[in-house]
């Protein structure tokens, strides 16, 4: 006895989405296809280590005499905050790259598979931290060489990149958003670094606040970028931890709320 097939399923129906239990597995096998191509180009290894590693060069042997009278008493200052610029830059990279994918064509070919919608996002935010776990790692380096030290204790940098990682997570989205809607990779990181930029420089990851007007003060206490500067300075040389990292916590809760919606509805909706 031959059993028909129900008249409205049709033959070439696509095969059903997967669970989201999978989107992590999904997510992690997108990010490891972004990492290997590292080894066709390993030049990604230097673009991305070298660039802090002269924003500490510099910092040290140009401005730290001028800023703080001795190149170990800036660098103490300073490193925090290179840190926190190097995880900024690492979310314009990101805007780029999702920017380059999508007009290449890679994300109409991966919306194609039975795979979560969200994973390709993930996966690039993903491969894109491991690249800042890199940039992280030759900036502490090089800046020990030149006499920066961890005053507090050296297991303060697991709880620093957990927090690095939660804010690195929250900003990308915004970076993404930017990366979908920008017409080009030329027009976007134009933008990224547009917003990125100011974004570190009016804070106090270089200089402290109190230098500054007034006017100027008030908005550098509510960049985010503040928080995690002054939370990373807490965990490694020492001062006040609980409250900005709490407030650190509570802008990531923001950007998340604010622009992942924004970020899937562009997705779903443009792409």
């Amino acid at each position: 006895m031959t059993t028909v097939a129900p008249a409205d399923a049709p033959a070439d129906a696509p095969a059903a989405r997967p669970r989201r239990t999978g989107v992590l597995r999904q997510s992690g096998t997108v990010a490891w296809r972004q990492l290997v191509q590292i080894k066709h180009s390993p030049e990604t290894l230097l673009e991305v280590g070298i660039q802090p590693v002269m924003f500490v060069f510099m910092f040290a042997f140009v401005l730290a005499g001028a800023m703080a009278g001795s190149r170990h008493a800036y660098l103490q200052f300073a490193v925090p905050g290179l840190i926190v610029q190097s995880t900024v830059l690492i979310t314009a990279r990101t805007a780029i790259g999702l920017n380059t994918d999508v007009t290449k064509g890679l994300f109409d070919r991966l919306r194609s598979l039975p795979i979560s919608r969200t994973a390709p996002l993930i996966g690039r935010i993903a491969a894109d931290f491991v690249m800042l776990l890199w940039s992280i790692a030759l900036l502490l380096g090089f800046s020990i060489l030149l006499s920066f030290r961890v005053t507090t204790h050296w297991y303060q940098l697991a709880p620093m990149l957990l927090l690095v990682w939660v804010f690195s997570f929250s900003l990308s989205w915004a970076a993404i958003l930017a990366g979908l809607k920008a017409s080009s990779p030329e027009n976007v990181q134009a933008l990224a670094f547009g917003i990125m930029l100011p974004l570190t420089f009016l804070s106090d990851s270089f200089v402290v606040a109190k230098t500054m007007p007034g006017w100027l003060q008030a908005i550098v206490k509510v960049n985010p970028v503040t928080m995690l500067a002054d939370s990373i300075r807490g965990m490694l040389v020492g001062g006040p931890v609980a409250e900005p990292v709490t407030k650190t916590l509570i802008a990531c809760a923001v950007l998340l709320v604010v622009f992942v919606p924004l970020t899937l509805r562009a997705y779903h909706r443009e792409r």
